[in-house]
């Protein structure tokens, strides 16, 4: 099965992540930080990844050491639960619309971390939540997963229909890339046999 549990523990936060790649979309999420529970929950119903992410952290200084850390560990559950990544697709990509809001995402289990986020976001929060936190989460997770990450929101006037889009997309294109392909079940998709 591929599953993984992390739990990460630090003087300013507390996680648990766990996850099941092969599930159907379950998630609970109680990281004290309710729009990024949203759009957890966005990666778990559109990936087909029952995911678990429990959080405690300093709150009380600001929401950014929780969303960090809990990109961190996100990216340490996925990178354990796809092991060597044999007979897996690797490369995914989405484009996912909300109303006026429009992004493509694009995924490449390389091994090599790399953000490259293009997202001008209509306010710079939502609620109480900053939107340049998004790119703390997305750079922990593509750090420790060892992924390639493209974001690029296209069209967008409402900061929650981008977020959101964006979330969307990120999980329908990693379905994509871990689904397995039998024709190269026990082959690892890189012409350098590694990944």
């Amino acid at each position: 099965m591929r599953q993984a549990e992390i739990s990460r523990n630090t003087l300013e936060t507390r996680i648990t992540v766990r996850l099941n790649l092969d599930g159907s979309g379950q998630g609970r999420f109680v990281t004290g930080v309710p729009f990024l529970d949203h759009m957890l929950d966005q990666i778990a119903r559109h990936g087909l990844i029952d995911l678990d992410i429990a959080a405690e952290g300093d709150l009380q200084v600001d929401n950014h050491h929780t969303v960090e850390d809990i990109g961190i560990t996100l990216g340490q559950a996925l990178a354990k639960a796809w092991g060597d990544k044999k007979g897996l697709t690797r490369y995914g990509a989405a484009y996912v619309p909300l109303d006026e809001a429009l992004s493509r995402v694009v995924v490449d289990l390389s091994g090599r971390p790399g953000l490259f986020m293009d997202v001008a976001f209509a306010r710079d929060a939502v609620g109480q939540f900053e939107t340049e936190l998004f790119g703390e989460f997305f750079q922990g997770l593509v750090n420790h997963a060892g992924i390639t990450l493209h974001i690029d929101n296209l069209k967008g006037k409402n900061a929650h229909h981008q977020a959101e889009t964006i979330f969307k997309a990120f999980g329908r294109a990693l379905r994509m890339a871990i689904t397995p392909d039998p024709r190269i079940a026990n082959v690892i998709p890189s012409t350098k046999g590694a990944l």
